[in-house]
Formats: C-alpha cells, structure tokens, sequence
C-alpha cells in the first residue's frame, strides 16, 4: 500500500534569533508566554495543512481548550498578530484565512528537497502573497500579480485571458445561456466565475445561470450590475449581493419623492382650506367690501 502523499510539513524551520525579534519581543511583553504559546501553536497548525488554514468560532474554542489559555485572550492574542502583520490582516479580515508572506516562504523552503526528488509541482491559488519572481519554479500559480497595484495575486494580464477564454467557449459550445450586455459586463461576469471556481470548485451549469439570473434580480440597470459583479470578484464571494450604495440611493430618492409629493398634497389641502373658508391667496377674505 502507497504512503499516503504528505499534504504539509512534518516540521518547519525556527530562527534562532525568534526571540530577538522585535514583534516577538512585544507579544512576549504584552501577553507573557501565553502570546508566544499562542504564536507557535498556530504556526503548527499551519505547517501541518500546508501554508495556510481556514479558520471559524469553533477553531478558536479548541486553540483555548488545548493551550489552556481563555478565549478572550487567546482572540487578544490573535488580534495583535494581525496588527502586527505577522499574520495576513487582509486576508484574515475577508475570508478568516491565516498564513503570511513570511510563512510561505519558509514553507517552500521546506518543500523545496521534497519536491526536486518528487519531479512534481504544487499547485497554489488565490491564498499565494509571494510574487512571481520570489515563488519557487516547482510552485504553480495561475494568478500571480504581474502588474504593481493589482490585489490579491491576480494577473491583470491572466484574468483577462481567463475571462477571454471562458466567453469564447460560452460563444461556441452555448453552454452559458442569455450571455449579458453589453459585452464588459459578460466579460466581468466571466471573471467572476474563474475566480469563483478557483475558491469553491467547478460549477455546474445550472448555478451558473441561477447567478445570472439572480443578478438580473437586484437591478436592471448594466451599471449597477457590473458594479456588482466586480465587488463579488474582489471580495471572493460565493453569489452576488446588493451595492449598498445603489440601494442607499434608491432609499433617499424614495423618501425624497415621498416628501415632495405630501408637499404638494399639503399645498392643494391649503388652497382647499382657503376656498372653503372665502380666503384669497392674499390672505384676505373675499365678502363684500
């Protein structure tokens, strides 16, 4: 029977000027061993997946049960890693994912005899924040960040390709249907479905034209939704959600519309008033001088 294909590290590589370093040194004067504790236990828990974990509630119960140490500070703990950046504040705040640039380049370093020996490469995805040129040619990144100022290591130059593609072929097999216009919107539409199967796995056809038409859903206007097509993209969601902005519009036009038309309603209940009462517009009353 084959060893079953080791999927992180069995261990990982530790400075031995840990301690000497400065965000190391606050954590310890802040929190006392319990911080360091804290630290270490997650960068185990990290190495043993890989280069990063995906963490909810129920984890952070269990890093307190099995360090002993309280929730609450265990959730302080964690809070001033993040500022202190040695976790990935980002991706933490959008998808509750630790790791670090730090973490993943020692991570490939430590795969690097493993994988020459193997002759294989490793795929990554959208969690990589190491650029192309610090990755290591045995790591596999279809997203890299080619062009400075683009988030979250993906290629202006490959989401256009992706996209490209994925329309051309909709075009030629008809397997998305009602493709949108204008075309800038099914080209975004496009990209948000790479991205999306990129974070969740394939997608049948049938979900695909329930997102379309769940878009169609929250506005008929090609602005607004490729407004929200885009927000979904970049924030990596799993289906589309209102732009809060084009509904806070829609709310003030609506109360500003409520409110001129009980003017006006007010205003011809006045010139009521006044006819009934013989008063003119002159606020005179209209008998017999």
């Amino acid at each position: 029977m084959a060893r079953p294909k080791l999927k992180g590290l069995l261990y990982f590589p530790l400075d031995i000027d840990f301690f000497e370093d400065n965000s190391i040194r606050i954590v310890r004067a802040r929190y006392k061993s319990d911080g360091v504790i804290i630290y270490l236990y997650l960068l185990t828990q990290i190495y043993r997946e890989g280069y990063y974990i995906t963490t909810d509630d129920d984890f952070w119960y269990i890093v307190s049960s099995e360090l002993g140490i309280d929730l609450n500070k265990v959730k302080q703990v964690l809070n001033f890693l993040l500022k202190k950046s040695l976790f990935d504040n980002k991706l933490f705040s959008s998808d509750k994912v630790l790791t670090s640039a730090g973490i993943q380049r020692r991570f490939q370093l430590a795969i690097k005899d493993r994988m020459r020996k193997s002759k294989e490469s490793l795929e990554v995805g959208r969690y990589w924040l190491l650029n192309k040129q610090e990755t290591e040619p045995f790591i596999k990144c279809t997203l890299f960040e080619e062009n400075p100022g683009n988030i979250g290591g993906f290629s202006g130059k490959n989401e256009c390709n992706s996209a490209e593609k994925s329309l051309n072929k909709s075009k030629e097999n008809n397997i998305y249907n009602n493709i949108f216009q204008p075309l800038e919107l099914e080209r975004a539409f496009q990209l948000y479905l790479v991205v999306r199967k990129s974070n969740f796995g394939e997608i049948p056809s049938e979900q695909v034209q329930a997102l379309r038409e769940d878009l169609l859903k929250l506005s008929d206007n090609p602005e607004e939704q490729l407004a929200i097509v885009k927000k979904a993209t970049a924030s990596g969601w799993k289906s589309f959600y209102p732009n809060r902005k084009q509904e806070k519009k829609k709310t003030q036009k609506q109360k500003t519309g409520f409110n001129n038309y009980t003017s006006g309603r007010d205003y011809e209940m006045n010139n009521l008033e006044c006819s009934l009462l013989g008063i003119s517009e002159g606020g005179e009353h209209g008998g017999n001088s």
